[in-house]
């Protein structure tokens, strides 16, 4: 159903929390593959991701080069960009399987709620406000698509210096949704 594609350059860390995450999804047959694209690492990096049964590709190109290259390799019919250090809430697995087995149509493309830096409150209202009215997205908060619409819309540019941001914005904020389950970020 769905592979996951993670950058990584020195990672190993970040990595570790990031594949927890990913673990329900993998035992509930929600993930068909990872696929850890990396650029170089001398830490452990492969070591972590080859223990946890992804599989590593080797780009040390550009970040740009790194995603479609891994973006090709990949069989699933969804694609989930994730960064090293991304920890989904628990509901994700869920969420992301309701909309994978609705299919492609008008989001054929969704990223995670930015998780507030603290829980509840005045900060997190603000921060679910801001992403429902037109608050930019985010590399951060993960992108999951359609493997058909990445396709056809060129997926990453190999020479964009962000190309994350770049092909968020591509996309337009009006083709992707915004999943109630947060994401969290530590580097």
């Amino acid at each position: 159903m769905l592979s996951v594609i993670i950058p990584t350059h020195n990672s190993e860390r970040p990595l570790v929390r990031t594949l927890a995450a990913l673990v329900s999804g993998a035992a509930g047959g929600l993930v068909s593959e990872v696929l850890v694209t990396d650029a170089g690492s001398r830490d452990q990096t492969e070591a972590v991701a080859d223990h946890a049964g992804c599989t590593v590709l080797h780009e040390a190109g550009p970040l740009g080069r790194q995603l479609k290259a891994a973006a090709e390799a990949a069989r699933a019919p969804w694609l989930l960009f994730l960064r090293p250090g991304a920890v989904l809430e628990p509901s994700w697995t869920a969420e992301v399987r309701l909309l994978v087995e609705l299919g492609p149509g008008q989001f054929s493309a969704a990223t995670f709620r930015r998780a507030a830096r603290r829980h509840g409150g005045l900060q997190e209202i603000v921060t679910l406000a801001v992403e429902t009215f037109g608050g930019r997205l985010l590399p951060q908060q993960g992108l999951l698509i359609a493997r058909d619409l990445y396709q056809r819309t060129g997926g990453h540019s190999p020479s964009a210096a962000d190309p994350e941001g770049e092909y968020l914005r591509r996309l337009g904020r009006r083709k992707i949704r915004i999943l109630s389950t947060a994401v969290h970020f530590f580097e």
